[in-house]
């Protein structure tokens, strides 16, 4: 999708964060604008915005651990704009603590937000954009918690693999049908992620003001001021959607880290290549699906 102008983005978690510097830099291209949250008076502030620079913007409430409330809103946006041509699963919520710490509920809680949210996200909106033959694209919002874990941001870290690895697989899939998949890999940017307890759901517990113990600390006023402020982050998901890119990363600082994790994995595989107990097995021959499969990880996408 190179002309983005006239075409229609539906973001969840779009009245802050990273949601609104996406619905910002969709507006500053022309685009429609639908922006869904949980959070009632955080929309009705971000739409106001979007219509102030000029932008065809729209609002709707939408919980994403309720599948039927995203249906709702694509029916919606379907009936304000008529077609959607762009979907970024942007919501998410943070829950962090030592193994062993972490309830339930909150287990619950993470994966129906995080990663369940996305695929019905996806799910809901892929027969849309395969009825206009347009072509689209999906933007998945994973983490640097997507190719690193940090000790602690387990249940976080778990939901953003998942939609690294759903994003990989869905990308080929969907790119005969002319739409493309980005997974977006934030680094420290400034969002409200930490306040991510305070719209927690009934059913998972109700509201509550910290999600863990590392939260309070790695939220606090000092460290939140040194962050990316969201604003770029919407410009290189424009840049992502034109150039049909697969991973999207904001911090370029962190190679270093996911190329030691990446090198370690490789010493697995020269350990396993070693190892006297397969040394006695037949080696088989790359199947042909693992070949395309290595082809395709060698393209820039």
């Amino acid at each position: 999708m190179k002309d983005l102008k006239g075409k229609t983005a539906f973001i969840t978690g779009g009245a802050s964060g990273l949601g609104l510097s996406m619905a910002q830099a969709f507006v500053r291209q022309g685009m429609n604008v639908m922006i869904a949250d949980i959070n009632e008076a955080h929309l009705a502030d971000a739409k106001r915005e979007l219509v102030e620079m000029g932008g065809k913007a729209e609002s709707v409430i939408c919980d994403v651990a309720d599948r039927s409330s995203i249906k709702s809103a694509a029916g919606k946006t379907t009936a304000v704009f008529g077609k959607v041509h762009v979907v970024c699963n942007n919501a998410g919520i943070g829950v962090v603590g030592p193994i062993g710490t972490i309830a339930e509920k909150d287990w619950d809680w993470i994966f129906d937000v995080n990663l369940k949210g996305m695929i019905a996200g996806t799910e809901i909106f892929l027969p849309l954009i395969e009825s206009h033959g347009e072509g689209g694209h999906f933007v998945n919002t994973g983490s640097m918690s997507s190719l690193v874990v940090r000790p602690g941001r387990e249940p976080y870290a778990a939901t953003k693999f998942a939609i690294l690895a759903l994003s990989e697989g869905w990308q080929i899939q969907l790119e005969p049908k002319n739409i493309g998949v980005s997974v977006l890999c934030p680094g420290y940017v400034r969002t409200r992620l930490g306040e991510s307890g305070k719209a927690r759901q009934e059913k998972y517990g109700g509201p509550k003001e910290s999600m863990g113990r590392e939260q309070p600390q790695r939220q606090s006023p000092m460290m939140t001021e040194s962050l990316m402020p969201p604003e770029p982050v919407g410009e290189l998901v424009v840049e992502a959607i034109k150039a049909n890119a697969l991973y999207i990363i904001t911090h370029p600082e962190m190679k270093p880290v996911v190329e030691a994790r990446c090198a370690r994995l490789l010493r697995a595989f020269d350990r396993a290549a070693k190892s006297p107990a397969i040394a006695h097995l037949p080696k088989g021959s790359l199947p042909q699906q693992d070949v395309e499969l290595a082809k395709r990880f060698n393209e820039d996408i």
